[in-house]
């Protein structure tokens, strides 16, 4: 990339974060309720703007230089940037993707349940680019809060007391964790006098030998921060609840906020905490790999035992993030390439699958997306993306996840513990293909005449079910 071309970038590595917060204000001013019609074109317009841009961004990250951008033209590390790498750029327009389809799929009437939908929903997309491009970990503090305060009234949207029950635990996990980012924040500042962090890589470096106790113990405080984020065993306590009971095109959109966690660990414990990092050098290494385990075996139970297709979902983008934790637990570079091929095609699935639960439940009045017989669901279109979207959450051929899938197979056989990475692996496979099997025979093929005993409850996603 040239030098003029670098600068001609950076002028717009700012707009995916700075656009949707305008657009915010501007649907905040004009009011929902009594724009209604104005509000989702301008949502529409502001999502359709943000992947034509990331588009842009993508293409121009394929050169070899970084595009930065100061914020007020203060220069790093006193003042705030914005980079924009290939890896940002990618989860940048995996962003916009499911950004356009959560505002597409809110107009079916999802989006008529509440008030400020579509502003809440600009403010995370804002949040989640924001996230993606600092090169500031006070930054990623900030962008982290953002979008957590719009996901908090995303959740709520709608109401009801499952929603209000699964928002307090969701929002009672993120503020513990948002303190402990604090502190974590502070210590590595009060030490070194810099966030940023390319800076901070060189300060963590050359730290004298007195201080390594300190910087780990920041470093592995933001490593449990992340796993919260990523939804990581036994920090993961929040994700069934909160997406099961989120309407679908809220849903997709939470689809890649785990990814978020996991890109978050990627950035700071490759760059701040890595093999360079002296005595604080591969700080959380030994743990990714465990812990992957752990959360994909703990989730593939979850997902084979869920009783709606929501909570499936839910789970399986749990063994999604325990996949990627073994990726970058092999401490490859072949697990790391891996594991960014899967962290794509995981969000995209994800979103996929949650999006078909909202037509399975306009589907089936009366039952919803639980998985109990009920009413036939005679839309074959229905049935086809359920089945493409099982294909892509299960890793099977020929899409891109089973490619991914054999690369963190690959990666783990030069990995401590690569018996217990492919049991997992392949186990956790097999599980989410049966679990899905079984929901889609129930859903698609066994109709409310062959069930027997007593009658089950509504599902919270049945009760989410807007009016059409």
């Amino acid at each position: 990339m040239s030098a003029a071309m670098v600068s001609a970038v950076g002028q717009l590595v700012a707009l995916p974060f700075v656009l949707p917060v305008m657009v915010a204000g501007v649907l905040l001013a004009l009011g929902d309720q009594r724009r209604a019609r104005a509000c989702r074109t301008l949502s529409i317009v502001s999502c359709a703007g943000l992947l034509a841009c990331s588009g842009l961004l993508l293409g121009w990250s394929a050169g070899d230089a970084p595009a930065v951008y100061a914020m007020g033209n203060w220069p790093a590390p006193f003042g705030i940037v914005f980079v924009l790498d290939r890896l940002s750029a990618l989860m940048l327009a995996v962003t916009a993707v499911l950004g356009l389809a959560c505002a597409w799929y809110s107009l079916g009437g999802w989006d008529s349940r509440g008030r400020h939908f579509h502003a809440l929903l600009q403010l995370q997309l804002a949040g989640l680019n924001g996230a993606f491009l600092t090169g500031d970990l006070f930054n990623l503090f900030v962008c982290f809060e953002l979008l957590l305060i719009a996901s908090y009234g995303l959740m709520l949207h709608g109401g009801g007391v499952e929603r209000l029950r699964a928002t307090f635990h969701y929002v009672v996990y993120n503020l513990v964790a948002s303190s402990v980012f604090l502190i974590a924040a502070g210590l590595l500042y009060g030490m070194t006098g810099t966030l940023n962090l390319a800076d901070l890589a060189i300060e963590v470096a050359a730290a004298p030998a007195e201080d390594a106790a300190l910087l780990r113990s920041a470093g592995l405080l933001l490593a449990v921060v992340f796993a919260v984020k990523a939804a990581v065993l036994p920090l993961a306590f929040w994700l069934q609840g909160g997406y099961d009971s989120a309407s679908p095109p809220v849903a997709c959109l939470f689809a890649v906020m785990t990814k978020l966690g996991v890109y978050s660990m990627i950035r700071v414990f490759t760059v701040v905490f890595g093999a360079n990092a002296g005595g604080a050098s591969d700080l959380a290494q030994p743990w990714w790999l465990p812990a992957g385990i752990a959360t994909l075996l703990f989730a593939a139970i979850a997902a084979a035992s869920a009783r709606s297709l929501g909570a499936l979902a839910a789970q399986l983008v749990a063994v999604s993030a325990g996949t990627l934790l073994i990726a970058v637990g092999t401490g490859t570079a072949q697990g790391l390439g891996a594991a960014l091929l899967y962290l794509l095609h995981a969000s995209l699935a994800g979103a996929l699958l949650f999006l078909v639960c909202g037509e399975v439940v306009a589907s089936r009045p009366g039952a919803g997306a639980r998985l109990a017989p009920g009413p036939r669901i005679g839309e074959w279109r229905t049935g086809l993306a359920f089945l493409f979207a099982a294909l892509a959450a299960a890793g099977l051929p020929p899409l891109s996840g089973f490619v991914a899938k054999l690369g963190v197979l690959r990666a783990a056989l030069e990995a401590a513990g690569a018996a217990a990475a492919w049991i997992a692996l392949l186990g956790s496979t097999l599980v989410a293909v049966i679990a899905l099997a079984r929901a889609g025979s129930i859903l698609f093929w066994r109709p409310a005449a062959t069930r027997s005993g007593p009658s089950e409850p509504p599902s919270r996603c049945s009760r989410s079910q807007p009016s059409r």
